[in-house]
């Protein structure tokens, strides 16, 4: 259930003192990072952005704690679908909720890359009430990523997420391009998403529209764009010449798009 815009313009408004950190002006070395999608409207393209981020760290050669917290998405739709072996699924409705991040960075993980659910937000809302204190007190900082699309209800979702999260995050909005001429006049004019861009300082990043032949076998073998890029797989359908270079393409800009929000990533 998402908020009004009302409703969340003002607790936004009414904020205390945001303590908005920039990228530029984080401290030199924060020991563990959690990175975590604001779940929320389904099928916005949190997965598809987690994917390409998971690989630009693995460019890197930094080690990354993948995590599916989505409980109700389907196995073909997962995380835990592309990244076999590599994915730890959780189940956060629990009494224990979100603890697994402290139990994963405890055991040694510089940064924890989780894929929220979108029936994840109470639960969310709740671990952060009872446990960021103590959690960010070990040296541990965290990043919501918020995904928008042209539809109005992509935005209300991280309004909502950011009335209770408040300036306990660092926040990186993805603008995706569903369709070739995307429209995201919503996101960028209406005057709710405007305060929460004054007052939380997003870093906004574009990924592009991604043609359907392309995207719709790899959602359904379950391979990244990485792979095809790099021509690591068998799949006839992917191995066409035109799109293996439009993979090269879509990842190289999107890789250029992560590097503004860098700050906000790495450990």
């Amino acid at each position: 259930m998402y908020e009004s815009s009302a409703d969340t313009a003002t607790q936004l408004k009414n904020a205390d003192s945001p303590r908005v950190v920039p990228s530029d002006a984080l401290p030199s070395a924060p020991s563990k990072r959690v990175i975590l999608t604001m779940g929320g409207k389904g099928g916005v393209g949190k997965t598809s952005f987690v994917l390409v981020l998971a690989e630009w760290f693995e460019s890197y050669q930094i080690p990354v704690t993948l995590l599916d917290l989505d409980t109700e998405n389907k196995a073909r739709g997962s995380l835990k679908h592309y990244f076999k072996g590599r994915v730890t699924k959780v189940n956060i409705h629990t009494a224990a909720g979100l603890d697994a991040f402290v139990d994963h960075l405890a055991a040694g993980a510089p940064i924890i890359l989780a894929d929220m659910g979108a029936s994840s937000g109470q639960v969310t809302h709740e671990w952060f009430d009872s446990m960021f204190e103590d959690v960010t007190a070990t040296g541990v900082t965290f990043t919501a990523i918020g995904v928008v699309t042209p539809d109005p209800a992509s935005v209300e979702s991280i309004l909502s997420w950011a009335a209770r999260l408040q300036d306990r995050v660092n926040y990186v909005v993805v603008e995706n391009a569903t369709t070739h001429q995307a429209d995201f006049s919503y996101w960028r004019e209406s005057e709710q998403a405007q305060q929460f861009r004054t007052v939380f300082q997003p870093v906004v990043l574009a990924m592009e529209f991604r043609l359907p032949e392309l995207e719709n076998p790899a959602r359904q073998h379950g391979v990244t764009l990485g792979q095809i890029a790099e021509r690591r797989l068998k799949i006839p359908e992917l191995q066409r010449a035109s799109l293996v270079i439009r993979a090269q393409s879509y990842r190289r800009r999107l890789f250029a798009e992560i590097e503004k929000a860098k700050g906000l990533l790495l450990p």
